[in-house]
């Protein structure tokens, strides 16, 4: 029996695999530069679906509106349960980002307003309103199409 006693480690052929520190770096420079640029974007797309959220939630109110007041047959019959069940703070659920308020119920020329909570994500959004002939507006513009998307 032969036992060794050394060994020499230059006889042994090494094989390395892996990254180099170089490339990491690379390769994080890459990502933080996506990063950057496609953050914005889909900050920009969360606003936008909470406003459309919003719109739709206001769509609701006004139909439901119109179906009480088509039920009872006048607009003073509603007056108290539309404030009630749809004036509060929206959504109902999680966060709440708007503030809603239905002016004259009593009459036929209703108008419903959404303003954004301060502080919260939908700040700088702007007021949202609907009325009863159906013209919407996004602050300052008004219009029956595209007034809110814009």
């Amino acid at each position: 029996m032969k036992i060794i006693t050394s060994c020499k480690t230059d006889q042994i052929p090494v094989s390395q695999r892996g990254f180099t520190l170089i490339e990491m770096m690379i390769v994080v420079a890459i990502i933080g530069v996506l990063a950057a640029i496609a953050y914005p974007s889909y900050q920009r797309y969360v606003i936008k679906t909470k406003r459309t959220d919003m719109m739709s939630e206001m769509q609701n109110i006004a139909s439901e509106i119109e179906s009480r007041k088509l039920a009872q047959g006048s607009y003073s019959a509603i007056s108290a349960s539309v404030k009630t069940d749809f004036a509060t703070a929206y959504p109902r659920q999680g966060t709440q980002l708007y503030d809603v308020t239905i002016t004259d119920p009593l009459v036929a020329k209703w108008t419903i307003t959404a303003r954004p909570k301060t502080g919260s994500q939908m700040a700088s959004d702007g007021n949202l309103s609907l009325n009863y002939q159906g013209i919407k507006c996004r602050g300052s513009v008004c219009g029956t199409g595209e007034e809110w998307t814009k």
